[in-house]
């Protein structure tokens, strides 16, 4: 089960690509991507109880994902028989339908791809990692877990707005941000635009910190 270990993609860098056998067939990611958004999520193992949670509760939020463009797809480097039997017993157990795939890597190719092998952690499971890809499969954001800590989904619904609303509108957000609340004026670059936002109706904190409405 030895690969050779690539860094970790890095927020700008392209997505790895890859051909995986998933528990909807067989995928080749650039392909299964198409025109979306993707949350690429690692789990440890199967039929542990901390990926059960969270495989339950990305399920249970897809449709708030699908209505931002968004596809999800698992991964852990278990085969597709432990895979397949373990969405069965989440339904059995949770009642709850996994509707997206999850991409079966005995041999961790793509999970050495995408940095997913910590030693120091798991010489034989992947961490819990989170990676948001853009349509033009650019990696825009990644977050990373240990083991025994399950994520917030919140957070990742959260940063997914945030990464969508500021490529929609040119803009920044604050720390805890939701949508609906004001946004970030990007700082002024020279004393023109310095004097354009100060004359402006912007929520006005200081010369380089203001707010605005959508």
């Amino acid at each position: 089960m030895s690969a050779e270990i690539t860094p970790i993609p890095r927020i700008g860098d392209d997505a790895p690509d890859f051909t995986a056998i998933t528990t909807h067939g067989e995928i080749t990611f650039s392909d299964w991507q198409e025109d979306n958004w993707v949350i690429l999520f690692s789990h440890p193992a199967d039929f542990t109880p901390v990926c059960t949670t969270e495989l339950t509760e990305f399920a249970s939020r897809n449709a708030e994902f699908s209505d931002r463009g968004i596809k999800l797809i698992g991964l852990s480097i278990d085969s597709i028989h432990s895979h397949v039997a373990w969405v069965q017993n989440i339904n059995e157990i949770m009642g709850t339908k996994i509707p997206y795939p999850l991409i079966a890597d005995l041999d961790m190719k793509v999970a050495n791809k995408y940095g997913l092998i910590h030693p120091g952690e798991s010489s034989t499971a992947t961490v819990r990692a989170v990676f948001i890809i853009d349509p033009n499969r650019k990696i825009r954001a990644l977050i990373y877990y240990p083991l025994a800590n399950g994520r917030n989904v919140d957070e990742i619904v959260r940063l997914i707005d945030s990464l969508q609303t500021t490529d929609s509108n040119s803009c920044a957000t604050p720390v805890n941000w939701n949508v609906g609340e004001k946004v970030i004026v990007p700082p002024p670059k020279t004393e023109a635009e310095v004097e354009d936002r100060l004359n402006s109706d912007h929520e006005k904190l200081s010369f380089y910190l203001m707010k605005r409405d959508l």
